[in-house]
């Protein structure tokens, strides 16, 4: 696996977390996907992807908790955390850049612009 081309998605909200995966792959990313924060967490605690897209309401780990704890790991403590997530106010975009993420996607997604859109706030 070409890890500059690895997006990890954590979304716990099966059928979008499939719809992620398929517009990532379908541009040619590889992913790897998880539907809680502590799945991530331990493959996160070996592996660096190019970037992760995390969703904010998990049901074991908040998404602003979880961020904490991925840049604690020092193999990521760089990699980009793009939210995707239903808060999509204008305060919301501010305490996520101020809570250490890269950019965030308001759900529902434009598919046919996510991949854009994501790479915009990655690159």
């Amino acid at each position: 696996m070409e890890v500059n081309k690895l997006i990890c998605v954590i979304e716990d909200n099966t059928p979008i977390r499939k719809l992620f995966c398929t517009l990532l792959k379908k541009s040619g990313y590889e992913t790897v996907d998880f539907d809680d924060g502590k799945s991530a967490l331990a493959y996160l605690s070996a592996s660096s992807p190019k970037a992760i897209i995390m969703d904010i309401l998990l049901p074991d780990i908040n998404g602003t908790d979880l961020i904490k704890l991925v840049h604690d790991i020092s193999i990521n403590k760089d990699t980009p955390v793009v939210a995707v997530t239903g808060f999509a106010a204008t305060q919301d975009r501010e305490k996520f850049i101020e809570l250490g993420f890269r950019g965030y996607l308001a759900k529902p997604v434009n598919t046919a612009s996510f991949v854009l859109d994501l790479e915009k706030l990655i690159n």
